[in-house]
């Protein structure tokens, strides 16, 4: 295979295999580079990929071993439940930073998922927090939620294996913790962090600052900075002002004090008008970049979305994850990895700008494309 694939197959290859050595009829590597290529092939079960492997066999064989022919769906199964996420997450992360193009400024938006079909007997619905790339249109990243625990002791470990020198991380209120954000600096990036009453001195601090502007919006008096966008679509019409204030002018102290390099307060005002109806909302953030960087700052707000509509909705949509019912082992973790290894092999596909949906078809269609992404496309610049 080409130097990209050699690169996948070699951190996939650093997976210890969880099976007795007695039952390692087939090797651990095909039985994944097997299910990536089956699931980029929109395969959604084992039992489809045990078809689609035998179906392929004779292609399979000319870069894979095979010394017992295609693995059954039994077999896909276990080893998936036995996996080490931990491992399997290192893999992942180990070829993504080959793979991602590491633009200044590039916003990570960090957020979370349930996977709602994965509830087992006494154990709750796995919850992954991911990172996205909205520059790259990429996973970065992702760890599980205790069961025990929430999204705030999740995301200190997932920032912890990001390479964000010189991004904008974007969390939501969840995610708007003191620990958080100087985790985020130390990494040496920029957050902008949602604000919102789990806060609560810090929003009555925020509103205070926007309701003393409000009442003189004179520059002069107050400084700030103001950005408009409109936004039209499907029917849908929407307004967004974007308003930043100098943190260091309008906090307390003892408030300030408690957020690393923190900078500017930022409101965002929004009209969207649909079907006859107007909803106005207010949103408030924090952010480390400097009040006058407002159409950055009102971009990464924007921007944070992305991980919604091109992440979780694609993965709802294109992958059916939430009707997927994995549920033993450690199935659920390791096969949420395994969509993203393989929606991020499509997000680089330079070619066309059509649906994840309609490239899994090509690929299920086309050998040459299957071939085409297992090598990254090379020679190739990735797209969206």
């Amino acid at each position: 295979m080409g130097s990209k694939a050699k690169s996948l197959a070699d951190h996939l290859a650093a997976v210890p295999d969880p099976r007795k050595i007695r039952g390692q009829r087939h090797v651990l590597l095909d039985i994944i580079i097997i299910a990536i290529l089956g699931t980029l092939s929109g395969v959604d079960d084992w039992e489809g990929i045990e078809e689609f492997a035998k179906d392929q066999e004779a292609w399979l064989r000319t870069f894979l071993e095979l010394p017992h022919g295609i693995p059954s769906h039994d077999t896909f199964n276990r080893v998936f439940r036995l996996l080490d996420p931990s491992a399997f997450t290192e893999a992942f992360l180990g070829w993504v930073k080959g793979v991602r193009n590491k633009l200044p400024g590039d916003v990570v938006a960090i957020d979370g998922k349930t996977l709602r079909s994965s509830m087992a007997e006494g154990k709750p619905p796995l919850h992954v927090v991911s990172a996205w790339s909205t520059a790259n249109h990429l996973v970065l990243g992702q760890r599980s939620v205790d069961v025990k625990s929430n999204e705030i002791t999740a995301i200190p470990e997932l920032l912890k294996v990001l390479e964000l020198k010189g991004c904008i991380v974007t969390i939501d209120a969840m995610g708007c913790q003191k620990d958080i954000a100087r985790g985020i600096v130390a990494r040496k990036a920029d957050y902008v962090l949602a604000v919102k009453g789990n806060q609560e001195s810090l929003h009555e601090a925020v509103l205070a600052a926007f309701a003393k502007f409000d009442a003189d919006p004179d520059p002069a008096t107050i400084p700030h900075f103001t950005t408009e966008a409109m936004e039209e679509g499907h029917g849908r019409h929407e307004c967004r002002r974007t308003t930043t204030l100098d943190a260091t002018k309008h906090l307390p102290p003892e408030i300030l004090f408690l957020w690393p390099k923190l900078e500017t307060l930022v409101r965002v005002q929004s009209e969207t008008q649909r079907a006859g109806k107007t909803v106005q909302e207010k949103r408030f953030y924090i952010s480390t970049l400097l009040m006058d960087k407002v159409e950055t700052i009102a971009n990464s707000v924007r921007s944070h979305w992305g991980i919604e509509n091109e992440l979780h909705w694609v993965l709802d949509v294109a992958f059916r994850e939430d009707g997927l019912r994995t549920r033993m082992g450690n199935g659920p973790e390791t096969g949420a990895i395994l969509r993203h290894i393989t929606l991020n092999m499509l997000r680089q596909d330079p070619n066309t700008k059509r649906s994840i949906r309609h490239r899994r078809l090509k690929a299920a269609l086309s050998q040459e494309y299957r071939l085409a992404a297992l090598l990254g496309f090379p020679g190739e610049t990735p797209i969206a």
